[in-house]
């Protein structure tokens, strides 16, 4: 069933990774935890034009590397293989040769080539695999299941909810069909937390093409997320496009590389908000919405610093409108901004106008953010670029998920 649209992008209410032709995926539970499903796989019918974008964590894990070679060797995946519990990451040489015999026995049990494989892991660090529990994850592995929501379960940490979409839009006269899925709650601070994403398309994409757009839409959307303002070793966002609607390749000079492009940026939106909706102990979505600035990366800058602060993250868990917090956060983000020209709205509220207090009534000001979404918005006044953060509050339940992590 249609729910929205967004210029010619239609998003699907039951969408999932799956939505787009010639995927499959299902899930497992292996052992790896006590209950939950543990072990998850995406397959497509074809090799699939593939991009990655990866943490920029110095600790870069085993899975991530592995991926990254296959990639590189071909710029072709067939298959993504996933378990969660344990992020193979801080592990070694055991490590990595953990992480090619998971990519070599998975690609035998689907019938693939290794270089067509890419791994990823998530969960504890500094813990080996425990091989023969992933052996049976493998031997479970149906290539052509279509358990998308079983997936979506594997791959979960701390998350409380599963984390999907799908997407569609016309290439060619034909409807091309784009569909995501991700998983982060905890140590969420994107360049490129523990997040994971994965996004898939039946479009035909010319491989380089598909990175650059990959990367643009990550420094837009997941790269301005942050739950806690940890990176993890193992963030990973990877896209799948398997050719299968048989549309002309698109790049940038294709007439319907606009729409196509929407349609990708609005997927990886919806992801990074889910996440950043989800992050741990979480009662609000923030997004902080800067305006007028001298530059796209200004923007983006004085963005991610408000939505990364503490104390802007805890006034909003106790409906305090306290402006302060976020002008502050305003003036280290090391951008060049004019403190006698900001502008501050906590929603339709304005609570600072050219760097100086409003008249404002407190009392609404904390009845809109006692709201599930809080929306803040700075106006610099030094130019016409503008970017968007997203981020939850902080709240005395993100101590306690992360004081107990390990037990």
């Amino acid at each position: 069933m249609i729910v929205s649209q967004k210029a010619n992008v239609t998003v699907i209410e039951t969408g999932h990774v799956t939505s787009a032709e010639g995927f499959y995926a299902g899930g497992v539970h292996c052992g790896l935890r006590r209950k939950k499903l543990d072990f998850g796989w995406i397959y497509s019918d074809v090799p699939a034009a593939a991009a990655g974008v990866y943490t920029q964590n110095t600790f870069q894990a085993a899975p991530l590397k592995v991926t990254q070679d296959s990639i590189a060797s071909s710029g072709k995946i067939q298959a993504i293989v996933t378990n969660s519990a344990n992020a193979n990451a801080c592990t070694g040489k055991i490590g990595m040769e953990n992480a090619e015999i998971m990519r070599s026995q998975a690609a035998g049990q689907m019938g693939i080539e290794p270089k067509h494989t890419a791994i990823l892991s998530t969960g504890l660090i500094g813990v080996q695999l425990p091989m023969a529990t992933i052996e049976k994850g493998i031997q479970s592995i149906n290539v052509h299941a279509d358990e998308p929501e079983s997936f979506e379960q594997a791959i979960l940490t701390t998350d409380t909810v599963t984390k999907h979409t799908a997407v569609q839009t016309e290439v060619d006269g034909k409807t091309i069909t784009i569909g995501g899925a991700a998983k982060g709650s905890g140590m969420i601070h994107p360049n490129m937390a523990t997040m994971l994403a994965y996004m898939t398309t039946d479009a035909a994409v010319d491989q380089a093409a598909l990175h650059r757009l990959l990367k643009e839409a990550t420094d837009h959307t997941y790269n301005m997320i942050t739950v806690d303002g940890d990176s993890s070793t193992n963030d990973t966002v990877l896209a799948l496009a398997n050719g299968k609607q048989g549309n002309t390749a698109l790049d940038e000079s294709h007439p319907d590389w606009d729409s196509f492009k929407a349609a990708f940026f609005l997927v990886s939106e919806l992801l990074a908000k889910k996440i950043a909706r989800d992050g741990e102990g979480a009662t609000k979505l923030i997004e902080v919405s800067v305006t007028g600035a001298a530059s796209s990366t200004s923007a983006r800058r004085v963005a991610k610093a408000v939505i990364s602060s503490n104390l802007v993250k805890t006034a909003v868990y106790g409906a305090d409108p306290n402006w302060g917090r976020v002008v502050c956060a305003v003036g280290y983000s090391e951008e060049p901004v004019d403190p006698d020209t900001v502008d501050v709205y906590l929603g339709d509220i304005q609570v600072v106008e050219d760097g100086l207090p409003s008249d404002f009534s407190e009392a609404e000001g904390t009845a809109y953010l006692e709201q599930e979404q809080v929306k803040v918005i700075v106006d610099l006044k030094q130019g016409e670029a503008e970017a968007t953060a997203w981020g939850c509050d902080l709240t005395y339940d993100y101590v306690k998920i992360n004081a107990s992590y390990r037990t």
